[in-house]
């Protein structure tokens, strides 16, 4: 399975060797905001860097390949001192190899710096020949969907290339009536649960639905996408529909990148736990778990 919307930045070890036993064997990591504000561009530059590097070999060790969308999270936009910094950022990682999209970008409380800086990233996105992942809105989630559908029409990028994401029974409809993909969080008590995903699927069928977990820092759970593909199962949804949902969609999304492999993605990742990264190992004086 592939949890196409995970902040493993925030998550422990544990949690990677437990989706991994899950079935769980492909993430991205949409960059995210890290609970305060930032205070330095400096600092941006340090967290790219940790999910270009650090993070991709943390997952490996664990039998989990990981990818990352760059971008400035709405709510980041909204501080004037680091934001056009981190767009003339952007504008070089965003070259970087495991960078399959840009996102996270979108509305978090509809304001006219958020809409500057989704425009922005939009145009980023065309430059540099990227697919996007879009964030809807926590509140008034239908208005701000909307508005996210009428800038993804005014900045000219192929529908196909665009993810919206944190859909509800609300939004979905609103989403498949354009070329654009439908993303849902599964959350323990917000957003969408896993009885209400099953409906939905139900409903709307497979077609560019795609489901994650968005574990982060808060309450949440890096196990919902398996827990998810239990429930279709249980509820009688057809296996191959379940695949497409939790392994075709996320794949062929995020490969329109040209930097996900789909033959590589689907081969196991060599586990070496004797490896380490600049120095630095995920154990602690256990013995290394080595095998191909």
């Amino acid at each position: 399975m592939f949890d196409p919307h995970v902040h493993m930045t925030s998550r422990t070890t544990d949690d990677y060797r437990a989706m991994n036993a899950a079935g769980v064997t492909v993430v991205v990591e949409p960059a995210f905001w890290m609970g305060q504000p930032r205070t330095h561009v400096g600092t941006f530059e340090d967290y790219f860097l940790s999910l270009l590097g650090w993070e991709r070999f943390r997952a490996s060790q664990f039998g989990i390949r990981h990818y990352c969308t760059l971008g400035l999270n709405p709510k980041e936009t909204n501080n004037p001192d680091v934001a056009d910094g981190v767009i003339a950022l952007l504008d070089h990682y965003l070259e970087k190899d495991g960078v399959v999209a840009v996102g996270e970008i979108g509305f978090d409380d509809e304001t006219a710096a958020e809409e500057k800086y989704f425009l922005l990233q939009l145009e980023l996105a065309i430059k540099h020949e990227l697919p996007v992942l879009v964030h809807t809105p926590h509140r008034d989630k239908k208005a701000g969907t909307l508005r996210s559908l009428a800038m993804i029409r005014e900045s000219g990028i192929r529908d196909e290339l665009v993810l919206i994401d944190h859909n509800t029974e609300e939004t979905l409809p609103l989403v498949l009536d354009t070329g654009c993909w439908a993303g849902h969080s599964i959350y323990p008590e917000t957003k969408m649960d896993e009885a209400r995903m099953v409906a939905l699927v139900k409903q709307y069928g497979a077609d560019r639905i795609i489901i994650n977990s968005a574990a982060d820092w808060g309450v949440s759970d890096p196990l919902k996408v398996p827990k998810t593909a239990q429930a279709m199962l249980d509820a009688g949804i057809a296996e191959a529909l379940i695949r497409t949902i939790v392994w075709d969609n996320p794949l062929a999304f995020f490969a329109q990148s040209g930097r996900l492999d789909q033959e590589e993605a689907v081969a196991d990742v060599r586990i070496d736990q004797r490896q380490a990264f600049e120095g630095n190992s995920v154990l602690r004086g256990q013995t290394p778990v080595v095998h191909d």
